[in-house]
């Protein structure tokens, strides 16, 4: 299919050609293509909402096991191999997206749909539970590009305060954020590659967290440094998503998912604070420590309860998570990166301790949380630990690499690294603790 002139590297499936020829018989009775045909489609939508390797794996073994046939599979980042057979006949398929990201709203529909498939879906033909997964491939984004730049602003205008911020840094970082990723929420919709969007967005951001400052300044009696806190403008492009899943998939032995993930989230780092330093080299930026507000510890914690809260809802909506679900997470969010910062500042815990304890504090929230409401637990721990990922730490980084300046690098990449591998150990160990099927290895 042809779309404004511009041919698809990736071809269009037409999963109904792939329904059986007897469309008023249970997918039971069906052939083992037929079969394998709804088990990969199910698994590569799964896979096209950013969840893991290991919860694509099971919810296909789910539908497999009622459908009579075995299933072994490979997953990647944006391709699933997988093999079905029944012992008489067996199917081998390939199967890839065009592009990946995340969707936390159809993530839910699919998980319901897996889960209602003992009890419905098996009676079902093949032609009317595609027709069921068609209604489900329609959830794109709920939420417009304004929507989504506002969602930004407001999740890292919090990430300021959270980072050192004052009033000045929090209002710059809105204006820049809410600009960047409404030009990024732009570019995903019309299908613009990654690189394209990563650059675009995050120079826009911090060109306007700069503008703003400027004319700000121009019009206000305000103190200098304030231009520190331009990189908190770009932080809603750092990747939390797949940087945790990849820690997960890799502690499940899922090497080629989490190895491509991981590699998909460095590409996206490396592209942003790239960026955001050749910005700084032209602007004459340098990054610096915050001007100290000087808040009471009372006060101090409840801001933090407060825009910790504010900062992963505006997350959780950007990945298009349903208020509900938005909601959830920032209640947990708020609670464990609280305690995280608290643990830092008042027992003068190391910050990887003390991110390893908040996501794990985040990941037994969850477990509570998730037998009561039945949400996908991904859908609320992932998005209520990634405004634990430091993506200042890496900014920093970056930028004294740039000016081989390796000495001051070194402390910042090593604290990042530090971090970055203790979030995902956080949510891995609550699930060992609430989860028996994900304690084995079988």
């Amino acid at each position: 299919m042809v779309k404004d002139n511009i041919i698809p590297n990736h071809m269009d499936i037409y999963w109904h050609d792939y329904t059986g020829h007897v469309k008023d018989k249970p997918i039971t009775e069906a052939s083992v293509p037929v079969k394998a045909a709804l088990i990969g489609r199910v698994g590569l939508m799964l896979l096209s909402c950013g969840t893991g390797a290991w919860r694509v794996r099971s919810s296909m073994n789910s539908l497999s096991e009622q459908l009579g046939v075995t299933c072994t599979a490979s997953i990647g980042l944006m391709t699933i191999v997988y093999t079905c057979f029944d012992g008489h006949k067996t199917f081998t398929n390939s199967l890839c997206l065009n592009n990946t990201g995340v969707n936390t709203s159809k993530l839910d529909r699919l998980e319901r749909f897996v889960k209602k498939f003992p009890f419905e879906g098996k009676y079902k033909s093949g032609e009317a539970l595609h027709m069921e997964l068609d209604e489900i491939e329609k959830i794109r984004g709920l939420y417009t590009p304004v929507k989504l730049g506002l969602a930004a602003a407001f999740a890292c205008a919090a990430f300021t305060f959270l980072l050192g911020g004052g009033p000045v840094e929090m209002i710059c970082a809105f204006i820049g954020a809410g600009l960047g990723n409404f030009l990024r929420s732009h570019l995903i919709r019309r299908h613009y590659t990654l690189y394209l969007g990563i650059v675009s967005s995050v120079a826009l951001a911090c060109l306007a967290y700069i503008g703003s400052l400027k004319i700000a300044e121009a019009l206000l009696p305000l103190e200098g440094g304030h231009e520190v806190g331009y990189i908190c403008a770009m932080l809603f492009i750092i990747p939390g998503f797949p940087f945790i899943t990849s820690g997960i998939d890799l502690a499940k032995l899922d090497m080629r998912s989490g190895l491509e993930r991981l590699a998909y989230a460095v590409i996206i780092v490396v592209i942003a604070t790239t960026t955001a330093w050749v910005l700084a080299m032209v602007l004459g930026l340098q990054p610096g420590e915050f001007i100290n507000l000087s808040i009471p510890p009372a006060l101090l914690l409840i801001l933090r309860l407060i825009t910790s809260f504010v900062g992963v809802f505006g997350f959780s909506v950007m990945f298009n998570s349903p208020v509900r679900i938005a909601a959830s997470a920032a209640a947990i969010g708020a609670l464990a990166n609280t305690l995280r910062l608290e643990l830092v500042d008042l027992a003068s815990c190391h910050a990887a301790v003390a991110a390893f304890l908040g996501a794990l504090t985040a990941g037994l929230l969850a477990s509570l949380l998730m037998k009561k409401l039945g949400y996908p637990r991904i859908s609320v721990t992932v998005p209520s630990i990634v405004i634990m990922v430091p993506g200042l730490y890496l900014y920093r980084a970056v930028y004294n690499m740039g000016e081989m300046s390796l000495t001051q690098s070194a402390p910042w990449l090593v604290s990042a690294l530090l971090i970055i591998m203790a979030l995902p150990l956080g949510l891995i160990f609550a699930r060992i603790i609430t989860d028996r099927s994900f304690r084995h290895c079988t």
